[in-house]
C-alpha cells in the first residue's frame, strides 16, 4: 500500500552533478506504519487506506492524490464530545451526531479531521481553487524548477459559445469550424510559447523570466492541506454546477476522496448543502400558506395556492419566484464514487511530468 507519495526535493544548484527534473516519492508498506516501518498507533479508514498514494487523473494531465489524512468521523464525533474513547460509540450514534451538528452549523468538530493532497492543474483552475484561502498550500516553483510544458485542450463536448443569461458562464456549443480554428490557434500559441522558453532556459535565462509568457493552460502543481469543514465549504462551491466545468471535475474526485476518509460527513454535506437548499423569510412565509402541521406530520392547507400578488405579499420578486420552484424541483442525490481501476501510481505519473519537462542537454 501507498502511504505518502509526492516531490522530494532535488539538489540544490550548487552541486556540481545537480540537474533539473521532477522527483516523486513513494513509501510501500504493507499495513498502517509510519515510515520507519513501526506500526502506527493513529486511526486508520480501510477505505482511505486503498486510495492512499494513489493517483486519479483529472482533465487531459492534471490529477488528484490523497498523500495524508488525520482523522474520520469519529474524530469528529469526539471533537464534539470530548469524553469518548475509539470503538465506544455504536455507528447510528455518530451518525446521528454528525448530521446534528451539519444541520446546526457546529462546524469546529470538523475541523478536527484534516486532508493533504497532491494535485496538477491548469494555472486557470489554479487561481479559481487558490481563493479558497483556509488552507495551506505550496506550489511548484516556477523559478526553481523547469516548467512541464503541458498545456490543458479543452475536449470538443465542453467547447461552448458564451451564455446569454450568465456573463461567467458557457451555453451552447460552438461549431465544427469554430472549434478547430480554436484548436489551431492554441497549438500555434503554445509552440511558440514553448520553443520561446526551452529557448531561454537553454541560453541559461533565469527561469523566473523565461516563464513569464506561458498561457494559463499550462499546468502547474501543488500540495494543499485543509480541514474537513473548510473542504466541504470547497466542495459546495466548486462541485456545484455552476461552477466551472474544469474545476468541477477536480472537486468530484476530492469528493470521492472525503466519502472514504469521513463517510457520514460526506452523507451529510450531500443532504445538507450540495443538495439541501436555504430558504430566506419570504419563501418560508410563501411555504407556510401551501401547508400546515398535522397529527401525523404535514398537510395540505385547504384551497392551498398562491397568485402572483400573495407571492409579492409574502416578498418575493419574480426572480425569487422562479428561483424558489426552481429549489422545489428535487435535484437527483450525486455519487462520487471513486473508479479504483483508474488509479495509477506515483512513478507513472512522475515519468509523464519528467518527460515533459524540456531538455537543457546541447
Amino acid at each position: 500500500m501507498l502511504r505518502q507519495a509526492g516531490l522530494r526535493a532535488a539538489r540544490r544548484p550548487d552541486d556540481p552533478e545537480w540537474e533539473p527534473r521532477l522527483y516523486w516519492t513513494s513509501a510501500r508498506l504493507d499495513g498502517p506504519q509510519n515510515n520507519d516501518g513501526m506500526e502506527t498507533k493513529r486511526p486508520t479508514v480501510p477505505a482511505a487506506e486503498e486510495i492512499l498514494g494513489g493517483y486519479f487523473t483529472a482533465l487531459d494531465h492534471g490529477f488528484v492524490s490523497l498523500v495524508d489524512y488525520m482523522g474520520s468521523d469519529e474524530d469528529v464525533e469526539r471533537a464534539a464530545r470530548v469524553s469518548y474513547g475509539y470503538g465506544t460509540r455504536k455507528v447510528s450514534a455518530t451518525r446521528g451526531l454528525v448530521r446534528y451538528l451539519r444541520r446546526h452549523r457546529h462546524t469546529t468538530p470538523s475541523e478536527m479531521v484534516e486532508f493533504k493532497f497532491h494535485c496538477a492543474m491548469p494555472m486557470f483552475v489554479a487561481r479559481q481553487w487558490i481563493r479558497h484561502r483556509t488552507a495551506s498550500v505550496n506550489e511548484y516553483s516556477g523559478r526553481y524548477s523547469l516548467m512541464p510544458l503541458l498545456f490543458y485542450m479543452p475536449e470538443r463536448e465542453h467547447f461552448a459559445l458564451q451564455s446569454t443569461s450568465n456573463n461567467q458562464g458557457r451555453d451552447a456549443a460552438a461549431s465544427d469550424e469554430v472549434y478547430r480554428e480554436a484548436v489551431q490557434r492554441w497549438e500555434r500559441l503554445r509552440a511558440d510559447a514553448s520553443d520561446g522558453y526551452t529557448w531561454m532556459v537553454g541560453e541559461d535565462v533565469a527561469r523566473e523570466v523565461a516563464r513569464i509568457d506561458l498561457p494559463l493552460s499550462t499546468y502547474t502543481q501543488w500540495y494543499w492541506k485543509i480541514d474537513l469543514h473548510n473542504l466541504l465549504h470547497f466542495l459546495s462551491l466548486r462541485a456545484d454546477p455552476h461552477a466551472q466545468w474544469e474545476i468541477q471535475v477536480f472537486a468530484e474526485i476530492i469528493a470521492g476522496m472525503v466519502k472514504r476518509v469521513a463517510p457520514l460527513s460526506y452523507e451529510a454535506w450531500i443532504d445538507y448543502d450540495l443538495v439541501g437548499q436555504p430558504m430566506s423569510r419570504g419563501e418560508l412565509a410563501a411555504l407556510s400558506q401551501l401547508v400546515e402541521p398535522s397529527e401525523d406530520g404535514i398537510a395540505a392547507r385547504s384551497g392551498a395556492g398562491l397568485n402572483a400578488d400573495q407571492l409579492k405579499e409574502a416578498g418575493l420578486s419574480g426572480r425569487e419566484v422562479q428561483e424558489l420552484l426552481a429549489k422545489l424541483q428535487l435535484p437527483p442525490r450525486p455519487d462520487f464514487d471513486l473508479d479504483l481501476s483508474k488509479m495509477r501510481d506515483a512513478e507513472e505519473i512522475a515519468r509523464a511530468m519528467k518527460e515533459a519537462v524540456p531538455s537543457t542537454s546541447e
